[in-house]
């Protein structure tokens, strides 16, 4: 049921990805559905959970390094789980109606069940390394909600802003979970919970405690990391309603709340939290006074009221956690309740800024009714949620001292919980009541339809219910959430309006009327403030990334020398050096004891017919064509040197691949000057000789040190064992490809693919710019035949073709019990294929084609991936291949094995970057050929008289 729980949200992008083409109707549908399903599959195992059972699965996935696939759900996760689904799918009813016709909802949509579904993952992982996964994911999908506006550039500023904190804080973060799950013994959650002392009592603690603090801190804008909330705010309202309310910002809380058990308790945790958390509690809420956009005003409210939950959990009072997970409770209803109504004012008078807006309660009187409620919540006023909470903070402030001072925390709390007061008022007031400020932004104003103000109505309804019966409605899973967070049974709750007279009431009833107060003035207030320097942290942002872009280009420029020959050298040198320097200290003699075998006459030839070859190369360096010439020499000696020492798939293997860069290489060397420039000095030329000597020698003598050698256990000897027993296959180099090395073969061909595409993304370019005009000025510098397709030569090919292709066929198919295979054949096959195109020429012969070289990639790729993912269905690893014996009628006994589909998408892979490679070089030369028979053609029309 976990696994459904978290698949549930990524099935639904998926499906709306696929049916982005449709309209909103399905988008929304599909999303609605999703949050919807997992809602019930939560409300369904609520009971269970509050009781007290903790639900966990788990399986392997990379096990090496302690990362399993497991989900567990406790009452923490519960509720934070019910708040993703729950708040998500009142968001997507409201963004259904709130977005305009021509949004691009399928995107929309999608990114938001994505995010979903990374929430999901974070709150119920059972091990801190998928937490981890799931952390970083968040990031990803809040950027492209946040940039979801493309075209504005505050949304693309606020994306990038947003990702750039977040991801570098989840990079901290990073570090710090693996400090811990060192620390603990294990990255199971649970057993780390169980190991608080042991984690606290290590030297480690403190570097580990900052290191998850500031990832918390990022995700959940503490100062000083905050500035990034408020430009998040340019996304879609619906976006703000429920990332930065009740999901991702609640992200750095709910760790926090997750790993109370091991880190709270000692000094160092309650100052550094309960100071950040106090201090972004004071900053937020007085800025949030000033703001004049009705996002602003909430995202810096936010800022404040998350600054209010952490330090409530950095208290460590038990007491403390309790009004955390109840204010949790607070916060997600009213703040997602208001962001949707300051979106329902935008849509409704084109407007955020409050300075133009106010008696919006005659023309707007549901939303004035909800968005009022709603902020009253947020000021802390009875009879609301809202008000419960904050004086359970507020008396807990009485229990805490900082830096030694006794009144430090309860004076500040109750300066923010003023400056809350007051912010929570102003928009109230100013916004819904009053005389309006401008004309034109009430003109049309008036309540939207139920499908924009039911989410937030129903929001707010759950604020004043967690007012009026809090016991009756959030007693019991505020007492199971605080005694998960604690790690012990809750404290006593006493979840009530009247708790009496105290000094808590006291502040609370100061708070209330110096806010009222401070929004009587205001306007004093504010001119005041706009007078004052402020600190913009956008712009130091801005100018530390810039800063540290410039800084970062000087090093790439020093280290990393734009000459592609220095770099080579640099490197090669290094890895000649590390030889040398491990033949000096190694120790040892050179040749081994292994007796040596005489060389045949044939192979001393062989062998200088290789020199020779090698030598001529780099002499004629600057003569294209003979290069090529030396170069199939050399691979064809390579060849008959595997067939001397009998491995027949290697020669096969060589001999195509020879023979298809070589005909792949004279296309592309017809379109490269026949001669280039020199690019070396000679004194250049001496040195990288030099190295290219060293090397040689360093890899000769590694070479000899091993032939001269017996191996004390090669890994041959298995291969050769367990080819036939446990592959179904008497030829071991295929087998060996196909199942015992088979992931580093899906690997290789997956590498493949990527260069097939990237010759195309690099050669599709060549008719723009300035390529383009180097094209259009190309001219042949040898002359060609007058006939461009002999006959014979066309018919020849014709008649092979089908040969080849049965020939490719044969070699295919007997690949696994003899020299063969995918990769022989599609190579075979795409020689076939090269012969056509080079008689028939390239029209001819791609107006016959059928199949795309981009699908014949992707097949493959996944054809291979599909035979891996198929054997886990039967319970047996990855890419794991199985094989049998059957009768056929009047063929007999055959085998098959599953190796054979691995090895289809091999051929597909191989086939396909082939001729990728071959359309491409091909529409190059068609380009350039009729780009200069346009250029004589037009030169001869301008000479005639």
């Amino acid at each position: 049921m976990l696994y459904t729980l978290v698949i549930l949200p990524f099935l639904a992008a998926l499906l709306i990805a696929i049916g982005s083409s449709h309209g909103r109707a399905l988008h929304s549908g599909l999303a609605a559905a999703g949050s919807a399903l997992g809602l019930a599959l939560i409300l369904g195992i609520a009971g269970r959970v509050i009781g007290g059972d903790v639900l966990a699965v788990s399986v392997p996935w990379v096990p090496v390094i302690g990362l399993d696939f497991s989900l567990m759900i406790d009452p923490l996760g519960l509720m934070f789980a019910g708040l993703i689904l729950g708040i998500g799918l009142l968001v997507v009813i409201f963004g259904h109606f709130y977005l305009a016709s021509d949004e691009a909802t399928g995107r929309f949509f999608a990114s938001l069940m994505l995010f979903q579904g990374a929430m999901l993952g974070i709150v119920l992982s059972g091990n801190v390394l998928l937490l981890l996964v799931f952390w970083e994911l968040t990031s990803l999908s809040s950027f492209l909600l946040i940039g979801f506006w493309r075209d504005k550039a505050e949304a693309r500023q606020g994306a990038r802003m947003a990702l750039a904190v977040t991801g570098g804080g989840g990079l901290v973060l990073i570090a710090g979970m693996v400090l811990l799950g060192t620390i603990a013994g294990s990255f199971d959650l649970m057993t780390i919970l169980e190991r608080g002392d042991i984690i606290q009592a290590s030297p480690l603690y403190p570097v580990m405690l900052v290191l998850i603090l500031i990832g918390c801190f990022t995700k959940s804008a503490q100062f000083p990391f905050h500035f990034w909330l408020p430009h998040a705010m340019a996304a879609p309202t619906p976006v703000s309603a429920y990332l930065h309310s009740a999901t991702m910002v609640k992200a750095g809380v709910f760790l926090l709340a997750r790993l109370w058990p091991v880190l709270s308790g000692t000094e160092l945790y309650t100052v550094i939290v309960t100071s950040v958390g106090l201090i972004t509690m004071l900053m937020g809420a007085w800025v949030a006074l000033f703001k004049h956009d009705l996002k602003g005003i909430l995202a810096y409210s936010t800022i404040s009221q998350l600054g209010l939950l952490v330090m409530l959990l950095g208290f460590s009072l038990e007491m403390a956690a309790v009004a955390a997970v109840l204010h949790i409770l607070n916060h997600a209803a009213f703040k997602a309740a208001l962001f949707m109504s300051a979106g329902i004012v935008d849509h409704e008078t084109g407007t955020r800024d409050i300075r133009r807006l106010g008696g919006l309660a005659k023309v707007m009187p549901i939303t004035a009714i909800v968005a009022t409620l709603a902020a009253a919540a947020m000021a802390g006023l009875p009879p609301l949620g809202g008000f419960i909470s904050k004086e359970m903070m507020l008396d807990e402030t009485l229990h805490v001292g900082l830096f030694g001072i006794s009144w430090l925390v309860p004076v500040v709390a109750t300066i923010a919980a003023t400056l809350s007061v007051a912010y929570s008022l102003r928009l109230a007031v100013h916004l819904f009541f009053g005389k309006p400020r401008e004309a034109e932004p009430h003109a049309r104003a008036h309540d939207p339809g139920a499908g924009m103000w039911a989410s937030p109505a129903f929001l707010v309804i759950l604020a004043v219910l967690l007012g009026l019966v809090p016991m009756a409605l959030a007693g019991p899973l505020v007492s199971s959430v605080a005694g998960a967070v604690i790690g012990n049974a809750a404290p006593p709750l006493g979840l009530a309006l009247w708790h009496g007279v105290n000094v808590a009431l006291g502040m609370s009833l100061a708070a209330v009327a110096i806010g009222a107060l401070l929004l009587w003035r205001h306007a004093g207030l504010l001119r005041g403030y706009e007078a004052m320097r402020h600190l913009d942290a956008k712009a130091l942002f801005d100018r530390t990334l810039g800063a540290a872009d410039r800084e970062v280009r000087k090093l790439i420029v020093a280290t990393h020398s734009p000459s592609l020959q220095r770099m080579l050298f640099a490197s090669f040198a290094v890895i000649v050096a590390l030889v040398a320097e491990g033949a000096l200290t190694g120790g040892g003699t050179l040749t081994g004891a292994r007796a040596g075998q005489p060389a045949s006459a044939v192979a001393i030839i062989a062998w200088g017919l290789l020199i020779a070859a090698t030598i001529a190369v780099v002499r004629a360096q600057r003569q294209r064509f003979l290069v090529l010439i030396y170069i199939s020499v050399i691979g064809l000696i390579i060849t008959l040197a595997f067939v001397h020492f009998s491995a027949p798939d290697l020669a096969l293997t060589q001999i195509s691949v020879e023979v298809v860069t070589i005909l792949l290489l004279l296309l592309a060397l017809n379109l490269l000057p026949k001669t280039p420039p020199l690019l070396s000095s000679q004194p250049r030329r001496y040195r990288d000789a030099l190295l290219a000597i060293g090397g040689g020698l360093g890899i000769g003598g590694a070479a000899w040190a091993m032939l001269t050698r017996n191996p004390n256990d090669p890994i041959s000897s298995f291969h050769l064992a367990n080819s036939y027993s446990g592959g179904g296959g008497t030829n071991v180099v295929n087998v060996t490809l196909v199942d015992f090395r088979a992931f580093d073969t899906l690997g290789e061909i997956i590498v493949l693919g990527i260069a097939g595409l990237a010759i195309f993304a690099l050669l599709d370019t060549t008719s723009r710019g300035a390529a383009g005009a180097r094209l259009r000025s190309w001219q042949e510098d040898m002359p060609h035949s007058p006939e461009r397709h002999p006959l014979m030569f066309v018919m020849a090919t014709r008649i092979l073709l089908p040969l080849v292709l049965a020939v490719g066929i044969y070699i295919f198919l007997r690949g696994h019990n003899q020299p063969g295979g995918g990769f022989i054949a599609a190579l075979v096959v795409a020689i076939a294929f090269l012969l056509q195109y080079l008689a028939s020429g390239f029209d001819w012969t791609d107006a016959r084609r059928r199949v795309g070289e981009h699908l014949l990639i992707a097949s493959g790729v996944l054809v291979a991936m599909a035979t891996g993912l198929g054997s886990l269905v039967f319970g047996a690893n990855f890419l794991t291949s199985s094989f049998g014996y059957f009768q056929v009628p009047l063929v007999g006994e055959v085998e098959l094995a599953t190796a054979l589909l691995f090895d289809i998408g091999v051929f597909a892979v191989v086939f396909g970057a082939v001729m990728q490679a071959l359309a491409q070089l091909s529409q190059i030369s068609q380009r350039a050929a009729r780009a200069h028979a346009a250029q004589v053609e037009a030169q001869q029309q301008g000479s005639e008289p």
